[in-house]
């Protein structure tokens, strides 16, 4: 017996599961493909709601180094602050970007225009402005408590910051600014 081999039978004389079979394995493949987009969602939103935090910068207060409109990103768990860090603090209902001036045991005071950091006047990098007490506010020379830092815009003029609320717990702030990302004016 001799076998030939001729061209394929017509799509009519094929298995008719045989489109069915590909047709439910492309489901199954867009189903598992699917699963996988949804667990890198939900990965990236822990990530984002627990550990990292994105805040736009809404006012001038930190100007040259941030600016309105600036978005920055910071991260929650690192609440251990050092001096010159930059922090993401809530004062009268506004999130703020300042930077950490003094910490626990440091003892703050303010001459001349100048900032006093455990009587040492501070000649402060990328701050242009006079630091100048304001009248109302704490009383200084002011010693930073246990848990607390002493925060302050880099535009000190017109700032809002911890010579007016005083001190922050440390607890209660969002976290350290990681990263800054130019929105406008490059």
């Amino acid at each position: 017996m001799r076998l030939v081999s001729g061209p394929d039978p017509p799509a009519a004389e094929q298995k008719p599961g045989k489109k069915k079979h590909k047709k439910y394995e492309f489901l199954m493949e867009l189903e598992s493909f699917l699963i996988e987009i949804v667990y890198i969602a939900a990965v990236l939103l822990i990530i984002y709601c627990f550990l990292f935090g994105f805040q736009r910068v809404t006012d001038e207060s930190m100007f040259p180094n941030i600016r309105d409109g600036d978005l920055v990103i910071y991260y929650r768990l690192d609440k251990e602050y050092a001096n010159r860090d930059l922090i993401l603090v809530e004062a009268n209902g506004q999130k703020q970007v300042r930077r950490v001036i003094a910490t626990a045991g440091e003892t703050v005071d303010f001459e001349d225009g100048k900032l006093v950091l455990d009587g040492i006047p501070q000649n402060e990098k990328g701050v242009y402005q006079d630091s100048e007490q304001f009248v109302t506010g704490p009383e200084f020379p002011l010693t930073v408590g246990e848990g607390e830092a002493f925060v302050m815009a880099d535009a000190r003029e017109e700032a809002e910051d911890s010579r007016i609320y005083g001190t922050v717990k440390c607890r209660e702030t969002y976290g350290t600014v990681m990263i800054v990302i130019r929105r406008r004016d490059f």
